[in-house]
């Protein structure tokens, strides 16, 4: 028989016998230095003690306790989501609770997807304002015309994405994969984005932020008169002074009625290039007072780079110095390989200007669906993390601008001077 020396050196796939003091068995020798006695560890004791100076063998043990049924959503998360993409989410959990959301840095997120029809602005993106862990939002136009649906009364329903469409087509209902509703609710929305739009105060070029925040206002009215409290997004980003801005302003419901008043006079012109400018000012300001810029990317497409390009506007077009966004977290069923920018990492993003490699580390891609993955974030960060004050971002907008606008004239004379040495 062989002693713990003799079993050491022997190759891999051997089949031994050994003694260990007065017990002895067989083993199969899986790597050189280790084997397995009568199905457990031959020395459990060596294995111990690899284990602890082994760099690789550092992490979090994996021994969850049973799942109980009185566990609250935090708790589930933290002690029974130990790998893969349930290990992701929890790090995108803890990752906004514990830096995201600390004081001295704002919030930037992005809505992509069918997201407020799902029923997931009322359950989730308006608690998160009103706990002043959102501060400014880029959104698709659908997610904003869908949220008004609520806000103003109407009713969408769960139904079935076996339905037969054209069977719903005569029966004059509108279907969301799973989602039912009836036609009349995007003609009472349409009517009511017109009817709005058509009042003095619209009828001038805006942001998009100032057109959502005006907006929200009617929206917050007409909810109070309904007593529908906490039903519209717009309305929650009005009342807590949340900019909320579309990236692409004409690819929505909101737009083409707007698009319909252009014929009939109206003076009201949306302006992306100012929507570029106050995002980019948003996270200048933050960066110059020492603050520290995280993105809450839910979906991808148009508003995910419209909240990323801010850096690159700020470094690469403008000329001013900056690092990137301090915080990376994104929620997305999109993959990397088909060169989307819906799938790209932040790794990619930091050969772009739009990520500090230095915060690299501190970067989360979680590949889950939203509805499944923003309710349970949402659910831990009222649990671990205390409400913070909103900044009232919007009101603050013509003064950030004005900042920005300061540091680029000092670039553009820096240039200046910088050519008059050259011509001279």
């Amino acid at each position: 028989m062989l002693s713990p020396a003799a079993l050491r050196s022997r190759r891999p796939g051997v089949c031994i016998r050994y003694r260990l003091g007065n017990r002895s068995g067989f083993a199969i020798v899986l790597w050189r230095g280790h084997g397995y006695r009568d199905g457990g560890v031959a020395d459990a004791s060596e294995m111990a003690r690899k284990a602890s100076t082994n760099r690789f063998l550092r992490g979090q043990s994996i021994a969850p306790p049973p799942v109980r049924g009185d566990m609250t959503a935090a708790e589930l998360i933290d002690q029974a989501f130990m790998a893969y993409n349930g290990r992701r989410l929890r790090d995108a959990c803890r990752l906004f609770c514990e830096k995201m959301l600390n004081p001295d840095t704002i919030v930037g997120m992005s809505l992509t997807g069918a997201l407020t029809p799902a029923g997931l602005g009322m359950s989730c993106l308006i608690p998160l304002i009103e706990n002043g862990f959102v501060d400014w939002i880029v959104s698709t136009g659908a997610n904003l015309y869908h949220d008004t649906h609520f806000g103003i009364g109407l009713q969408l329903f769960q139904g079935s994405a076996e339905a037969d469409d054209v069977a719903l087509r005569n029966s004059h209902v509108v279907r969301i994969y799973d989602i039912f509703f009836d036609y009349q609710v995007l003609l009472s929305t349409d009517a009511f984005f017109r009817e709005l739009a058509g009042k003095p105060e619209f009828q001038r070029p805006m942001s998009t932020a100032e057109f959502h925040y005006l907006a929200g206002r009617y929206v917050a009215e007409r909810e109070r008169v309904l007593k529908l409290a906490g039903r519209s997004l717009l309305a929650a980003a009005h009342e807590h002074a949340v900019p909320v801005y579309t990236s692409s302003p004409g690819d929505s419901s909101i737009g083409m009625n707007l698009a319909l008043l252009e014929f009939e006079g109206s003076g009201l012109r949306l302006d992306p290039l100012a929507d570029v400018n106050e995002t980019a000012a948003i996270v200048y300001s933050a960066k110059k007072r020492g603050m520290k810029s995280a993105v809450f990317i839910l979906g991808g497409g148009s508003p995910k780079n419209f909240v990323l390009q801010t850096e690159p506007q700020i470094q690469e077009v403008m000329g001013v110095a900056e690092k990137g966004h301090d915080y990376f977290l994104q929620i997305t069923d999109a993959r990397p390989d088909t060169g989307g920018l819906s799938g790209a990492t932040p790794s990619e993003a930091v050969s772009w200007g739009k990520i500090d490699p230095r915060r690299l580390p501190d970067s989360v891609v979680c590949y889950v669906d939203v509805t499944v993955a923003l309710p349970l974030i949402t659910a831990y960060a009222l649990a671990r993390a205390r409400p913070r004050k909103p900044r009232r971002l919007y009101d603050q907008r013509e003064a950030m601008v004005q900042e920005l606008k300061d540091a680029y004239q000092r670039v553009r004379r820096r240039r200046a001077r910088t050519q008059q040495v050259k011509t001279a």
